[in-house]
């Protein structure tokens, strides 16, 4: 049975607390499979500001850098958050905060990159609602919503493509879809702001 709330902070800092590498990022073929899918999606546009919520221990934050002038990287770990600011260390346009979004939010104006990657199912309705009308508010005219999720069963608040279909009826018409790429594991999804 799904859980009706939000994944709590505990949840993620136990996991890596345990584990280096709870997910397998650094060591998966398919994880570097799906990374460099990501990127490729991205095909080669420059950001100004990018948003990436749950970094993890920042395999994704190294890859999407190049990308951006300037990338806040979130988590709810300070654990994996350790672990990411080491591996991004020599990346200066990188900056590293623990939040819990979308109950909390970053003090950004805008950003022209925001990415979703394997963390919307982990939230209940009403944080998906929440993260919606934040990003709606937030996404930069002609910016990027980037959502890459596990389209296999969870036992997570969410399925990865509820989660997907839950955003994009909250963002309706304010963004286009640009990529809808389905894999057999996951789903890869960019939507542009109209």
């Amino acid at each position: 049975m799904r859980p009706d709330r939000s994944l709590p902070p505990e949840y993620f800092e136990a996991m890596f607390q345990g584990d280096a590498d709870p997910w397998g990022l650094e060591t998966r073929d398919y994880e570097a499979h799906k990374f460099a899918r990501t990127i490729a999606a991205l095909d080669g546009r420059r950001y100004t500001q990018g948003f990436e919520v749950g970094c993890a221990g920042g395999v994704l934050t190294q890859e999407l850098a190049p990308s951006c002038d300037r990338l806040l990287a979130v988590d709810v770990s300070q654990t994996a958050l350790a672990r990411a600011i080491r591996r991004c260390a020599r990346l200066p346009q990188v900056r590293f905060e623990r939040m819990m979004f979308p109950l909390s939010a970053p003090d950004l104006d805008s950003a022209d990159l925001i990415v979703l990657s394997e963390v919307a199912y982990y939230w209940d309705d009403g944080d998906l609602k929440r993260a919606g009308t934040w990003i709606r508010t937030h996404l930069a005219s002609s910016g990027d919503l980037l959502l890459v999720h596990w389209i296999g069963e969870t036992d997570y608040p969410q399925t990865g493509d509820g989660a997907v279909e839950a955003l994009a009826k909250r963002l309706g018409d304010t963004v286009r879809v640009v990529i809808a790429d389905r894999q057999p594991q996951y789903r890869l999804d960019i939507w542009r702001r109209t």
